[in-house]
């Protein structure tokens, strides 16, 4: 696909990249990992084109087709999210419109044997060959399930743009990179602007229909679900692992073992040889010898090591205050902006010492119900806040609310009373911002960075009910693990709104849902909720004519547990059942194997026809390739759309 050849790059001096190579290949799915600043989203706008290497380049064919999407871009507000997302198809209904125009203008003309008419039909047919090849005008399908697979409503279709917020914007640019299929997909953290449901549909997405993909996330349970390559960037060099995220951090391990005691050997040698020159450097008898060292140590090329796993964040929350039993509680709350019904009928208590999660649909109300128990906005019913409630809270914005006219330390030392004043620089080096660091202006820090210096703002006072709006967003995995510890060891109330499964994972003990104007209470953890969720969804799957698990809705509506009945099926007519139910799934994924299969013969078997001269001037073999075509991508779909029914449900069955 493409090859990096000798790239470097230098900035004021500082080396970024030093002389690495790697090669991607068609279906590539990469993973590029590194803390923060070494280099990931430069690397992305390099093959982007939109930086320069200092030296080296990136050599890829001339057809080759990019798609980048950055973690922040200018968005334009001038038509509806149909329309915009329709621009991935603007070559399309341009060649749509010069037929059209084209055709009039033979209806016009009278001059049937002049070369100039007979040119302009040698035009229309080169103009609706190439259409029946692109698939024609079918493409508003394809727009709407990608729309709909990234959380719009088919009511949001016809709104304008502007009345989305930016994280919905981001969407719909996403939506638009996906739907034009380039050959290369540069994805700089995109699952920042996605709730859970989005973020499961963009994983299947990107592992079944996506060509090559090179991300930089981190939602860990993302890139393991996506990438099966994971490219680390680390002082300049690159470590490349053939193998998904998970497996690469136990690789990673060892090699990390591997270096140290390189570089420790390296040090004794280096600390040696030094002795020995200083010992006998005015030693006569012994001059020859010192020279030969010298140079020996010249020649010795110094072994790095990555200083990443030394730099701890040791993320300790203060004792919290006792509070009430009851921080929160809420009763028939309703939000509402204008005509418009965020939620209602919110009626739910948090317990002292709870760990809850906000989760649903971005725009559903999960930020707005915080702002409610923040009193920062107006509501109607009942909300209390129990007996000496201290509130702790971390907003999704608060990184861009600081002043970036002072350094990391004025910032902390603006907010800081009493004795944790002396302590400021061993807070700031806690959080790797130590040395000169803490001497920079905010106005410099890159998000992650802001993110870590609004989070020490957040620790400086204690508090007994911490809410947390995204926490994550911008944070490398090593600082969210280690927030997450600090988390779980806190002996307050935690709020956390977050999309992050991997984060929530072992962390929340209850969930609170939020979709259809509702506010709905789970038990038990991020995993359980998943997983009740694919069975609700199943359920609704069965409702539908001609559907395989049509007839086993009872087993799971009926019964008093979600999964029972099916991971708990007690008779053998049950499993009977599921078993029937299963051999079924998996019937429909080899047929449409099998379909595909044919498919791609024929359509290779075409090619081979449209490759020869005679061949070319077909038309009706154009047409036929363009109909083959449309059908493979239907079976495709069909496929992914099985796949994911059989893997749903095999999971129940477990």
């Amino acid at each position: 696909m493409f090859s990096v050849e000798s790239l470097t790059v230098e900035f004021g001096g500082f080396t970024l990249f030093d002389d690495i190579s790697f090669v991607v290949d068609k279906k590539d799915k990469i993973a590029l990992v590194g803390k923060n600043g070494a280099g990931k989203s430069t690397m992305l706008k390099i093959f982007a084109g939109i930086n320069a290497p200092t030296k080296g380049r990136v050599s890829m064919p001339k057809d080759v087709t990019i798609g980048y999407l950055p973690q922040q871009m200018v968005l334009t507000d001038e038509r509806t999210v149909l329309e915009e997302a329709s621009l991935s198809f603007e070559h399309i209904q341009q060649m749509e419109s010069d037929i059209e125009r084209l055709n009039l203008e033979l209806a016009e003309r009278t001059d049937y044997e002049s070369e100039e008419y007979h040119k302009i039909i040698d035009k229309v047919t080169t103009l609706s060959e190439q259409l029946l090849m692109e698939g024609g005008s079918n493409f508003q399908a394809e727009v709407e399930r990608t729309l709909i697979g990234l959380g719009f409503s088919r009511n949001d279709f016809n709104r304008p743009t502007n009345e989305f917020s930016g994280g919905w914007r981001m969407r719909i640019e996403l939506a638009k990179l996906l739907l034009k299929r380039p050959d290369i997909l540069l994805l700089d953290e995109p699952t920042n602007h996605l709730d859970i449901e989005s973020i499961q549909w963009l994983e299947n997405f990107l592992s079944t229909r996506a060509n090559a993909v090179i991300l930089v996330s981190h939602d860990r349970t993302f890139i393991d679900n996506v990438t099966q390559r994971t490219i680390e960037i680390s002082l300049g060099k690159i470590y490349d692992y053939r193998v998904n995220y998970s497996k690469y951090v136990v690789l990673r391990k060892e090699r990390r073992e591997q270096q140290l005691r390189a570089y420790e050997n390296q040090q004794k040698q280096i600390e040696d040889t030094e002795a020995f020159i200083e010992r006998f450097r005015y030693k006569a008898t012994k001059a020859v010898q010192v020279q030969s060292r010298i140079k020996q140590l010249e020649k010795i090329d110094r072994l790095e090591v990555d200083d990443e796993d030394n730099a701890m964040i040791r993320l300790k929350f203060p004792p919290a205050p006792r509070s009430g039993s009851y921080p929160v509680i809420a009763e028939n709350v309703a939000k509402s902006y204008g005509n418009h019904l965020v939620f209602e009928k919110a009626t739910f208590t948090i317990n002292r010492g709870d760990k809850v999660a906000f989760v649903g649909k971005n725009g559903e109300g999960k930020s707005t119900l915080v702002k409610c128990i923040m009193e920062q906005i107006p509501y109607t019913g009942k909300l209390q806040l129990g007996h000496n409630v201290k509130i702790g809270y971390f907003a999704q914005n608060q990184a861009d609310m600081l002043d970036e006219k002072l350094t990391v330390f004025e910032t902390i030392d603006y907010v800081a009373t009493g004795d944790i004043r002396t302590k400021i620089r061993d807070i700031l080096g806690a959080f790797m911002f130590g040395g000169e660091v803490s001497d920079k202006k905010v106005a410099v820090l890159s998000g992650g960075e802001r993110s870590r210096l609004a989070m020490i703002k957040l620790l400086l006072e204690p508090v007994n009910l911490l809410i947390l709006d995204e926490p994550t967003n911008h944070l490398d995995m090593r600082s969210k693990d280690i927030l997450k510890d600090a988390l779980k060891e806190f002996d307050g109330t935690v709020i956390l709104v977050s999309h992050d499964r991997e984060f929530l994972s072992g962390l929340v003990d209850k969930v609170y849902e939020f979709g259809n104007q509702r506010v709905k209470e789970h038990l038990g953890g991020i995993s359980e909720f998943l997983e009740r969720k694919k069975i609700e969804r199943l359920s609704e799957l069965e409702k539908q004519p001609l559907n395989p698990l049509k007839g086993t809705s009872e087993n799971i509506s009926d019964s008093k547990s979600p999964l029972q009945g099916i991971g708990g099926a007690s008779s053998y007519a049950e499993r009977k059942e599921q078993q029937k139910i299963l051999r079924k799934l998996e019937k429909n994924v080899s047929e449409c194997e099998e379909k595909i299969e044919k498919l791609e013969l024929e359509i290779k078997s075409i090619e081979q026809q449209l490759s020869t001269p005679e061949g070319a001037s077909n038309v009706d073999l154009l047409i036929e390739h363009g109909k083959k075509k449309e059908e493979l991508d239907n079976a495709m779909e069909k496929w992914t759309e099985c796949t994911s029914e059989v893997n749903n449900y095999e999971m129940l069955l477990k």
